[in-house]
Protein backbone atom coordinates (compact mmCIF):
# COMPACT_ATOMS: atom_id res chain seq x y z
CA UNK A 1 0.00 0.00 0.00
CA UNK A 2 2.61 2.57 -0.83
CA UNK A 3 0.14 5.33 -1.49
CA UNK A 4 -0.61 4.98 2.00
CA UNK A 5 2.90 5.80 2.93
CA UNK A 6 3.17 9.00 1.09
CA UNK A 7 0.07 10.52 3.19
CA UNK A 8 0.91 13.97 5.00
CA UNK A 9 1.17 14.18 8.47
CA UNK A 10 1.71 16.63 10.63
CA UNK A 11 2.74 15.81 14.65
CA UNK A 12 1.76 17.43 17.45
CA UNK A 13 4.72 19.36 17.70
CA UNK A 14 4.12 20.65 14.48
CA UNK A 15 6.72 18.66 12.48
CA UNK A 16 5.68 17.86 9.18
CA UNK A 17 6.29 14.41 8.00
CA UNK A 18 4.28 11.34 6.15
CA UNK A 19 2.94 7.87 7.20
CA UNK A 20 5.70 5.98 5.57
CA UNK A 21 8.06 7.65 8.64
CA UNK A 22 7.51 4.62 10.68
CA UNK A 23 6.81 2.07 6.90
CA UNK A 24 9.32 -0.07 8.40
CA UNK A 25 7.16 -0.97 11.90
CA UNK A 26 4.26 -2.35 12.68
CA UNK A 27 1.43 0.58 13.49
CA UNK A 28 -1.31 0.97 15.52
CA UNK A 29 -3.44 3.82 14.48
CA UNK A 30 -5.42 4.68 17.02
CA UNK A 31 -7.98 8.38 17.15
CA UNK A 32 -7.93 9.60 20.56
CA UNK A 33 -9.57 11.95 23.06
CA UNK A 34 -8.62 13.37 26.18
CA UNK A 35 -12.30 12.97 27.91
CA UNK A 36 -13.92 9.68 26.99
CA UNK A 37 -14.91 7.06 28.68
CA UNK A 38 -12.10 5.29 26.47
CA UNK A 39 -9.32 7.29 27.67
CA UNK A 40 -8.05 5.16 30.08
CA UNK A 41 -6.86 2.68 26.72
CA UNK A 42 -4.30 5.30 26.89
CA UNK A 43 -2.47 3.20 29.59
CA UNK A 44 -2.93 -0.01 27.45
CA UNK A 45 -1.53 1.74 24.47
CA UNK A 46 1.84 3.43 26.51
CA UNK A 47 2.28 -0.17 27.73
CA UNK A 48 2.12 -1.54 23.86
CA UNK A 49 4.41 0.98 23.25
CA UNK A 50 6.72 -0.07 25.53
CA UNK A 51 7.12 -3.78 24.96
CA UNK A 52 7.15 -3.67 21.71
CA UNK A 53 8.67 -0.49 20.28
CA UNK A 54 12.27 -2.23 20.31
CA UNK A 55 11.27 -4.85 17.71
CA UNK A 56 9.36 -2.70 15.27
CA UNK A 57 6.36 -1.41 16.37
CA UNK A 58 5.08 1.88 17.28
CA UNK A 59 1.28 3.69 18.54
CA UNK A 60 0.28 6.30 16.06
CA UNK A 61 -2.08 8.78 18.02
CA UNK A 62 -4.59 10.96 16.16
CA UNK A 63 -6.59 13.27 18.45
CA UNK A 64 -9.42 14.06 17.43
CA UNK A 65 -13.00 16.59 18.14
CA UNK A 66 -15.38 14.99 16.26
CA UNK A 67 -17.06 13.46 19.01
CA UNK A 68 -16.23 16.42 21.04
CA UNK A 69 -14.56 14.55 23.77
CA UNK A 70 -10.82 16.13 22.71
CA UNK A 71 -9.48 19.34 24.26
CA UNK A 72 -9.03 22.45 21.83
CA UNK A 73 -5.27 22.64 21.09
CA UNK A 74 -2.32 20.70 20.31
CA UNK A 75 -0.43 22.25 23.42
CA UNK A 76 -3.04 21.58 25.97
CA UNK A 77 -3.08 17.88 24.44
CA UNK A 78 0.45 16.57 24.10
CA UNK A 79 0.66 18.20 27.63
CA UNK A 80 -2.09 15.78 29.12
CA UNK A 81 -1.11 12.66 27.04
CA UNK A 82 2.30 13.76 28.79
CA UNK A 83 1.82 14.13 32.06
CA UNK A 84 -1.33 11.89 32.73
CA UNK A 85 -0.29 9.24 31.12
CA UNK A 86 3.47 9.23 29.82
CA UNK A 87 2.44 8.98 26.35
CA UNK A 88 5.66 8.37 24.67
CA UNK A 89 4.12 7.45 21.00
CA UNK A 90 3.92 9.57 18.09
CA UNK A 91 0.85 12.07 18.12
CA UNK A 92 -0.28 13.58 15.41
CA UNK A 93 -1.60 17.49 15.46
CA UNK A 94 -5.56 17.13 16.22
CA UNK A 95 -7.62 15.87 12.95
CA UNK A 96 -11.38 14.90 11.92
CA UNK A 97 -11.53 11.40 11.47
CA UNK A 98 -15.41 11.34 9.30
CA UNK A 99 -16.49 13.43 6.89
CA UNK A 100 -15.58 16.36 4.60
CA UNK A 101 -11.94 17.38 5.62
CA UNK A 102 -11.17 14.18 7.08
CA UNK A 103 -7.43 13.47 7.60
CA UNK A 104 -6.85 11.38 4.36
CA UNK A 105 -5.11 8.42 6.37
CA UNK A 106 -8.65 7.70 8.01
CA UNK A 107 -10.17 8.16 4.32
CA UNK A 108 -7.92 5.38 3.55
CA UNK A 109 -7.75 2.98 6.66
CA UNK A 110 -11.90 3.46 7.02
CA UNK A 111 -12.07 1.44 3.76
CA UNK A 112 -10.80 -1.51 5.61
CA UNK A 113 -14.27 -3.41 7.72
CA UNK A 114 -13.61 -4.83 11.01
CA UNK A 115 -14.52 -8.41 12.43
CA UNK A 116 -18.20 -7.75 11.68
CA UNK A 117 -16.92 -6.44 7.89
CA UNK A 118 -18.16 -3.97 8.56
CA UNK A 119 -16.43 -0.56 6.83
CA UNK A 120 -17.18 3.26 6.67
CA UNK A 121 -16.86 6.06 9.07
CA UNK A 122 -15.17 6.05 12.71
CA UNK A 123 -18.27 5.03 14.89
CA UNK A 124 -16.60 6.83 18.08
CA UNK A 125 -12.66 7.55 19.83
CA UNK A 126 -10.06 5.10 20.17
CA UNK A 127 -10.98 3.31 16.89
CA UNK A 128 -7.70 1.02 16.52
CA UNK A 129 -6.19 0.17 12.70
CA UNK A 130 -3.42 -2.00 12.96
CA UNK A 131 -1.23 -1.49 10.14
CA UNK A 132 1.61 -4.09 9.28
CA UNK A 133 4.51 -3.57 6.87
CA UNK A 134 3.32 -5.46 4.17
CA UNK A 135 0.38 -3.10 3.74
CA UNK A 136 -2.45 -5.50 5.52
CA UNK A 137 -4.60 -3.53 7.65
CA UNK A 138 -6.93 -4.82 10.56
CA UNK A 139 -9.66 -2.67 11.96
CA UNK A 140 -10.93 -2.83 15.88
CA UNK A 141 -13.44 -0.73 17.34
CA UNK A 142 -13.31 1.20 20.19
CA UNK A 143 -14.62 -1.34 22.28
CA UNK A 144 -11.06 -3.76 21.94
CA UNK A 145 -8.89 -3.04 24.36
CA UNK A 146 -5.43 -2.36 22.20
CA UNK A 147 -3.74 -5.48 24.87
CA UNK A 148 -6.55 -7.99 23.69
CA UNK A 149 -5.61 -10.80 21.96
CA UNK A 150 -7.14 -9.92 18.74
CA UNK A 151 -4.55 -6.96 18.21
CA UNK A 152 -1.46 -8.60 20.13
CA UNK A 153 -1.61 -11.71 18.14
CA UNK A 154 -1.26 -10.55 14.74
CA UNK A 155 0.95 -7.86 16.60
CA UNK A 156 3.63 -10.07 17.54
CA UNK A 157 3.37 -12.25 14.65
CA UNK A 158 3.85 -9.25 11.97
CA UNK A 159 7.24 -7.96 14.55
CA UNK A 160 10.61 -8.51 14.39
CA UNK A 161 12.53 -10.55 16.34
CA UNK A 162 14.67 -8.65 19.49
CA UNK A 163 17.82 -7.60 18.40
CA UNK A 164 20.90 -9.51 20.71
Amino acid sequence: MPALERIPVTLIDGRQTTFGEWADKVRLVVNVASRCGFTQQYEQLEELQRRYAERGFTVVGFPSNQFLQEFGGDGKIAEYCSATWGVTFPMASKAKVNGRGRHPLFAELTRTADAKGKAGKVKWNFEKFLVLPDGTVHRFRSTTRPDAPEITGPLEKALTEPAG
